[in-house]
């Protein structure tokens, strides 16, 4: 690099970000009695497809790809995936309390193991992409918390899955505010 030329640089400062999620606490992380199978379906939010695991990665890619272009989108981006490593943790203890393992294998009924890969991620160019591509993920995770509190008879992990989909639905809400601003 020639000295007289100016070196390529991001402005954006993260400091003092906080995970973006409803202001609520969240329910006491326990479970009325251990059960494999609740574990086993808890697995696939944890790091399945569409999972927490998943959110994270590519929160994190998409702001480390757009945050030089726009400093307040990546902002807001690596905020949602702290709250997504928020919820991973929560669902890790759940896991752990039901008696599963707490590893990057999700356990489908009937079908073997399958572990987490990049693979999961959906990695479009423009930011539009990107963006829809999240909206898209957080609706889907919404749909299949939903399902696993239908298919969970205990109430104490159901409140803890509940209040995680609040957060979900708040990053919906992000979601589309980002979009109506690029």
């Amino acid at each position: 690099m020639a000295n007289n030329q100016e070196p390529l640089a991001c402005s954006c400062n993260f400091t003092g970000i906080k995970p973006a999620v409803m202001d609520l606490p969240y329910p006491p992380v326990r479970v009325r009695e251990r059960n494999r199978e609740y574990a086993d379906l808890i697995s696939v939010s944890y790091c399945g497809m569409v999972s927490e695991m998943s959110a994270v990665m590519q929160y994190i890619n998409n702001e480390s790809r757009i945050a030089g272009s726009s400093c307040a989108a990546g902002r807001l981006l690596l905020g949602m995936a702290i709250a997504e490593m928020t919820h991973l943790q929560i669902l890790g203890t759940l896991i752990g309390l039901l008696g599963g393992d707490v590893c990057y294998a999700a356990k489908q009924p009937g079908k073997q193991p399958w572990m987490w890969s990049p693979q999961c991620l959906t990695l479009p160019d423009k930011i539009e992409e990107m963006l829809q591509t999240d909206l898209e993920r957080e609706i889907a995770t919404i749909d299949q918390y939903n399902m696993q509190i239908r298919m969970i008879r205990d109430d104490y992990v159901n409140a803890v899955l509940g209040r995680i989909v609040q957060d979900e639905q708040y990053h919906i809400m992000l979601l589309r505010s980002m979009m109506d601003t690029v």
